[in-house]
């Protein structure tokens, strides 16, 4: 298992642009770990245990936008998201997040933005969750607000948490209904305006920054 996370580190750090090249980076094997920016995660959606993941592959109906879904298997290089931060914010790599801080996911091997906004998503009719933008183009449409469950002040991979769409106030979403064609197997990640059981999260798999208190005594 160390060796795999190990390898796992190795072939994410190569692959990351040159910001990421000057830190130290560590596999994400143990629960407790804090998510700062500039990790790759994956997020598992603790209901179904499927992972958020996005593909070159547009919607077919709404906005058209690159589709977003829930992953099976653990094992899959579209479920990788870089943890970043709003806009014109002072924060840096490797600080930490605090519960009720706005953050922004983007999916490392297409660049794109998390993203939601008023279309209606392909199944269940609730809010589309879609890919957009690229490194230069990211707007308010991208914010996601980080609400921890229980006690804790800031995100830990070991804590469940839902992220709400600052545009839409909608929650990201997933459940059991799954597409027939184009991603089968997969299922729909929308987002809803209910604060129901089944929008928690969980940071799963993935490589993390120490936190910047944690470089400066290195």
């Amino acid at each position: 298992m160390a060796l795999s996370f190990f390898g796992l580190a190795i072939v994410l750090f190569l692959t990351l642009d040159s910001d990421y090249t000057s830190s130290s980076v560590y596999a994400a094997n143990s629960e407790g770990v804090e998510i700062t920016y500039g990790s790759v995660i994956k997020l598992m959606h603790e209901k179904t245990k499927f992972r958020l993941h996005s593909h070159d592959v547009p919607y077919g109906s709404g906005s058209g936008q690159q589709s977003v879904t829930g992953f099976p298997n653990v094992d899959d290089a579209n479920s990788y998201w870089i943890v970043r931060p709003m806009l014109e914010t002072s924060v840096k790599q490797g600080d930490n997040i605090k519960g009720g801080t706005i953050i922004r996911l983007q999916h490392m091997k297409t660049r794109k933005w998390l993203h939601s906004h008023l279309h209606a998503s392909p199944i269940s009719g609730n809010l589309e969750v879609s890919c957009f933008g690229d490194e230069g183009n990211s707007d308010t449409g991208d914010y996601w607000r980080v609400e921890i469950e229980g006690s804790g002040k800031t995100w830990r991979q070991d804590q469940r948490i839902r992220l709400r769409h600052v545009d839409t106030s909608g929650f990201l979403h997933s459940h059991d209904k799954k597409y027939s064609r184009i991603a089968g197997g997969q299922q729909e990640v929308c987002g809803v305006r209910e604060k129901r059981a089944d929008n928690v999260w969980l940071a799963a798999e993935g490589i993390y920054f120490p936190t910047a208190e944690s470089k400066a005594t290195m």
